[in-house]
């Protein structure tokens, strides 16, 4: 015994040790890029925005050479109309093989979200394969069963060892979920298939290594700052239906970028890379997750740059010739989109946004909308300060803005706004050509 412990302890023995530990060691570590949202092809006011997608791509390519991966899992809204342009598909594939050309040996998973064509997304997946991307746009089933092993993905290193799992879940209405067995009442069926999923690698995982689970929807309780309700309607679920096994929740659908509080940082949102609309007002990134099988997840944020920032000017509401005054004072050679923050007593004149365009002129901004902030008052006091002569001179969208608050009691929204103005300018084109 004396002579086999001289022997075990040699330095070569020990390093040996050393090197297998390690390597044990490394085996349950798994360090993923999370990020979603993309919304690629998505335009500000009708102004174009691939320049700004392209220059996200380019700093997500980067960011995937420096960091080295081991997975990057994208949660669905890759594009932002379900029948993308062919130049924006074209930009997300060179952008795909870009980033798959810095780091090889990185296992990609890209998940339908809401915004995108499921089936439009999946037309090319066998394609993608053969550069380790796995894209997943629908749940596939048949009369007799659902094919569970399409949504779980093995992540494995370049020297092909397990890393851990990806369970790849595309957007899916609660309602339209495939119901597993009998018994299970529809209103539980998108808990009971995460549930299998989540079961199915349990079995298979018999070495405890790292579980992500990817989904593309609304937790309960998450902060919604900025989000659009209006695309594809929000349907909430209590982070209780998500299941039980894994180790790391990749959510998309919500821009705000949040852990989900009471899930001890083993759920998160990274929200939106690029801003959708002007109250995304916060830090845009991606997230770097690291996991070990008995600690929670290591989270960091890598902020993305946007070449040109939506921008709300000033920030506190003032009267219009204060802020087309700052408009005009805005540096000629720095880009941008701006809304202009206005506060309005009774209506913005007809003149207004024509005023604001000219003052953009010969600059690198591009002026978007006013919002306005109208000092609260009652319908009797609308109908005694606006005269009809006063209501002819102003534009439809304002007529519109003071009917809704009117009736509604609040302002009309920015969507409705944009929704409003795309009318107006249709009729008034179709008059034009008759």
């Amino acid at each position: 015994f004396p002579a086999f412990r001289k022997e075990i302890f040699k330095e070569d023995c020990v390093s040996s040790i050393f090197c297998v530990l390690l390597k044990a060691l490394n085996r349950r570590i798994m360090k993923i890029l999370h990020t979603s949202d993309w919304h690629l092809g998505h335009t500000l006011y009708n102004y174009d925005r691939s320049h700004e997608q392209q220059a996200f791509l380019q700093q997500l390519t980067r960011i995937v050479a420096e960091e080295m991966p081991d997975a990057m899992v994208v949660s669905g809204d890759i594009y932002h109309y379900s029948t993308p342009s062919a130049a924006t598909q074209k930009m997300y594939t060179d952008g795909m093989l870009e980033i798959h050309r810095a780091c090889p040996g990185m296992t990609i998973v890209v998940t339908a979200g809401n915004h995108d064509s499921s089936s439009k997304l999946e037309i090319d997946s066998s394609l993608w394969n053969h550069f380790g991307v796995k894209v997943v746009g629908n749940i596939e089933r048949t009369r007799e069963e659902v094919n569970l092993e399409k949504h779980i993905v093995e992540v494995r290193d370049k020297e092909t060892i397990l890393k851990g799992y990806i369970i790849a879940v595309p957007h899916v209405y609660p309602q339209n979920f495939p119901m597993l067995d009998t018994e299970t009442p529809r209103e539980e069926r998108q808990a009971r298939f995460f549930q299998a999923l989540l079961d199915e690698v349990g079995k298979i995982n018999t070495e405890g290594l790292p579980v992500v689970l990817m989904a593309h929807l609304s937790i309960e309780g998450s902060d919604r700052t900025g989000h659009d309700e209006t695309v594809g309607g929000i349907e909430y679920v209590p982070i209780s239906s998500m299941g039980e096994g894994y180790d790391y929740l990749a959510l998309g659908h919500i821009h705000c970028p949040q852990n989900i509080k009471g899930s001890g940082r083993h759920a998160r949102y990274c929200g939106t890379p690029l801003p959708v609309s002007f109250d995304e007002a916060y830090p845009h990134s991606v997230s770097i997750v690291e996991m070990k099988g008995w600690e929670e997840p290591q989270i960091r944020t890598i902020e993305i740059e946007n070449p040109t920032p939506l921008i709300t000017l000033p920030k506190e509401p003032v009267v219009f010739e204060e802020a087309i005054k700052l408009l005009e004072e805005y540096p000629d050679d720095k880009p941008a989109y701006i809304r202009l923050n206005v506060l309005i007593k009774d209506y913005l004149a007809p003149d207004c946004n024509e005023r604001a365009s000219n003052a953009v002129k010969g600059k690198n901004c591009k002026y978007c909308y006013i919002k306005p902030n109208r000092e609260k008052r009652t319908s009797d006091d609308v109908a005694r300060h606006i005269s009809i002569q006063e209501i002819q001179e102003m534009s439809p969208l304002e007529i519109a803005r003071l009917y809704y608050q009117e009736a509604e009691g609040e302002e009309m929204d920015e969507e409705l706004c944009e929704l409003m103005s795309s009318v107006v300018q249709k009729v008034r084109e179709k008059n034009n050509l008759r």
